[in-house]
């Protein structure tokens, strides 16, 4: 590749320390938002481009390269052309993967690439293997959960709902370090309808004889962690506790396989395999994991279609899980990361079923 454009993103975040902005649920813009972004080469610093509201508003301390202020009354697509054509000749250009279609526009003109390829791709090389210090940091992220559920869990009660459960955790995570939830927490049991859904936002009272699962994750200094346990409310059945095991079987399956020079498609098939043996292979709807880092979701995933040869550093989550529709559901769900002889916990929370009675 001759050139590489990111925008703000992860991949800029990994590769400039530049911190991403906390996602919205509207679209939120500046005059020139579209030139944001950094340029890359092999011979050069980075030089980035950037409206001057973000440069004033969004970021913080020094960047590592060439800066262009874009201020409100520039030709932002002059200043952007200079940018793209000053880091020289190019023949293959690389782009992030959601970059504005306004963005593609202009860089191709400006730079007349032969060909135009996608660039996270490239990035996620470097980020799936992550190092010592990342690992750091992605355990104080899974800490968070650990913590939060030990504080929300007592709180699974007949009356309680699962907006409030919610409300709960999203508050205790921000508390114990989170800058934000790593993606929408979900608490919900897996019947179809009525108080029984997987909409977060119900308010109907949770019952005895409910069976809750939980799926939320923290954000810590950038990198993101996900997590799930089961609480029962009452005693459960022997059904639900036989289900269970099961699951817990698979997770310990799973983590027994991830071992570099395993593909992923073969440490999917181990999670799978108890829970199949004891009947439920229909009720596991989904992979053993993906994986995780600076992204809640990233390449490569835990899944029958991934032939990926796992390497020594790389970290998934390992959440098998049984739903039965319209009956009952169970789940767990840990970050795992791969080492030498199986792989490695980061969370530290016990994995049984969670019982208050």
């Amino acid at each position: 590749m001759d050139l590489l454009f990111l925008q703000p993103s992860s991949d800029l975040e990994y590769l400039t320390g530049v911190e991403r902005p906390i996602p919205t649920f509207g679209q939120s813009q500046y005059a020139h938002g579209w030139v944001a972004g950094a340029f890359f080469r092999p011979d050069r610093d980075p030089v980035f481009v950037l409206p001057r509201m973000m440069t004033l508003f969004d970021l913080a301390g020094k960047l590592p390269g060439e800066v262009v202020v874009v201020s409100e009354r520039d030709d932002g697509a002059a200043l952007f052309e200079a940018a793209a054509v000053g880091m020289g000749d190019v023949k293959m250009l690389a782009v992030g993967d959601r970059i504005w279609a306004e963005t593609l526009l202009h860089l191709t003109d400006a730079v007349e690439p032969d060909t135009v390829v996608t660039g996270s791709a490239l990035v996620n090389e470097l980020r799936r293997t992550k190092s010592a210090e990342e690992l750091e940091v992605m355990e104080r992220a899974c800490c968070v959960c650990d913590d939060a559920i030990a504080v929300v869990a007592p709180k699974v009660q007949p009356g309680a709902t699962m907006l409030e459960l919610v409300e709960e955790l999203e508050h205790s995570m921000r508390l114990l370090g989170s800058r934000v939830p790593s993606f929408t927490t979900h608490v919900f049991t897996s019947f179809v309808g009525g108080k029984n859904s997987a909409d977060e936002s119900h308010s109907e009272p949770i019952e005895e004889g409910d069976v809750v699962m939980f799926d939320f994750g923290a954000v810590v200094d950038g990198y993101c962690s996900d997590f799930g346990r089961t609480v029962c409310v009452g005693e459960p059945g022997a059904e639900v506790r036989e289900a269970y095991d099961l699951v817990l079987a698979a997770q310990e399956a799973g983590r027994a396989a991830l071992r570099p020079g395993v593909l992923a498609s073969e440490v999917n098939r181990a999670c799978r395999q108890p829970i199949e043996d004891g009947g439920h292979g229909p009720h596991f709807k989904h992979r053993m994991g993906h994986g995780i880092g600076l992204d809640v979701h990233e390449r490569p995933f835990v899944s029958e279609e991934e032939e990926t040869v796992l390497e020594a550093g790389m970290t998934f989550t390992d959440e098998p899980s049984i739903l039965v529709d319209g009956r009952f559901g169970v789940r767990i769900e840990d970050v795992v990361v791969c080492e030498p002889e199986s792989g490695r916990k980061l969370n530290g929370f016990p994995s049984n079923l969670i019982v208050n009675v």
